[in-house]
Formats: C-alpha cells, structure tokens, sequence
C-alpha cells in the first residue's frame, strides 16, 4: 500500500483528502505539527507528498526543499495559489505537479495515481531489466553489470542492490532492509546487512561507479 502524505494546514481539507485516499487504498499521513514536517517525512518514508504552499511558520517551498535533500519521492503541489510564477516556483523547487484549489478529487487522485505509476513502476522490459544510472540487473538471469561489467554478486548482495534500485531516490532504514531480506530482523545479526552493504558497495566501486549506495546516518541507505 502506497502511503500519502499530506501537508495541508487546512484541517478541514486535509481531512477530505485523507478520507478519499482510504477509499483508493492508499495509507494517508497527515501532518498536523508543520514544524517537524521533514521528520515526519524521514519516519514514515512516504511514497508521495501532497504539499500545500501556505504553512505555519515555513512555507511549502520551503519544505520541498528540505525533502529534496534526501529524497527523490514525487511531490504534488496543492493550492489556492495558482498564477504562474506560483506554479513555475513549485516546479523549481522541486515539485513534480501542481493541482489549484478548489479542485475535484477525482483529478487529484488520477493524478496521484498518474505519478506513482511513472516513479515506481521501474524500466523493466521484456526481458526483466532493472537499470539506474550504470548499474542493470537481469532478473531472469540474476546478473549484475556494472558499467557493462559483468559483476560476480552473492545472493544476499544481489537481493540487496535489487531492493534499494526499486527504492532508488528514497532512503530505505537498516530495519526495512532486515525485515524484507531475512525476513525477521530479531534472528539476523545487524553485522551482517553492514558486512554485505560494505561488499556490495566495494564491488560496485572497482566496477568504476563510486559513492553509488549512500549511507544516511542515523536514518539508512539512499542510492540517489
């Protein structure tokens, strides 16, 4: 399930949106102190922003700029504030997309709808290809090239690389990555993620692509 959240300072509206987004199936985030709106973001790890303009204390400008620091994740901008140098603004900012209040629903969520499925629904083609900035996994195969280097990696490596290209953009925290790897994280020594993200990103590395999987600390692995 896709989790939305929603910087929106108008309860009410936060709340209608939040409401209609359950009915599609998605798990709405609300966020109601605007301060801690970047670590709300960091927390929940959000598969997409719904981010109003005019905000306590910051703006919408200001904090898609904050979350652009970490994380590629879609942003829509959402406001009454629609000339065009507001809309040029957001996109500058970093925003993907721009909806004006008053707005209906249905557009909103065809257009979330829209975004998610062009940020999450990889290049894969035909033959299972997953393939970000120099490093390509075949998935029918289970190979890695790197710099069209054919790179020799251990199940656990593989699975881990995989995982973190399909959240590329996003930091994914060392507990999701125990938790989907080996399954429960309570029978896994936490070396062992650092043993193979440590192997992982050394063969990446004398493939010719440095700094590809970032640590972010306190918070997990980011490949950008």
């Amino acid at each position: 399930m896709f989790k939305i959240m929603i910087v929106e300072d108008d309860t009410t509206i936060s709340q209608l949106i939040a409401d209609n987004l359950v009915k599609w199936q998605f798990e709405p985030i609300q966020v109601q102190n605007f301060n801690d709106t970047l670590k709300i973001f960091i927390d929940t790890k959000p598969s997409l922003v719904l981010m109003d303009i005019n905000l306590p204390v910051y703006d919408g400008y200001h904090w898609t700029q904050k979350i652009r620091e970490v994380s590629k994740v879609p942003i829509i901008f959402i406001s009454s504030r629609n000339t065009s140098m507001d809309m040029i603004m957001a996109m500058n900012m970093g925003g993907d997309d721009f909806v004006s209040k008053p707005f209906a629903m249905e557009v909103l969520v065809a257009k979330i709808n829209a975004l998610l499925r062009r940020t999450y629904d990889y290049q894969e083609d035909a033959q299972n290809l997953i393939d970000h900035n120099g490093v390509v996994l075949d998935l029918q195969s289970g190979s890695a090239k790197i710099n069209d280097e054919v790179v020799d990696l251990s199940k656990n490596e593989y699975r881990l690389l995989q995982y973190l290209m399909r959240r590329h953009g996003q930091i994914v925290s060392r507990e999701e990555l125990l938790r989907d790897l080996w399954e429960d994280e309570r029978f896994v020594d936490d070396n062992t993620l650092t043993v193979n993200i440590n192997r992982l990103r050394r063969k990446i590395e004398n493939a010719g692509i440095d700094n590809y999987i970032q640590t972010k600390i306190g918070q997990g692995y980011l490949i950008p």
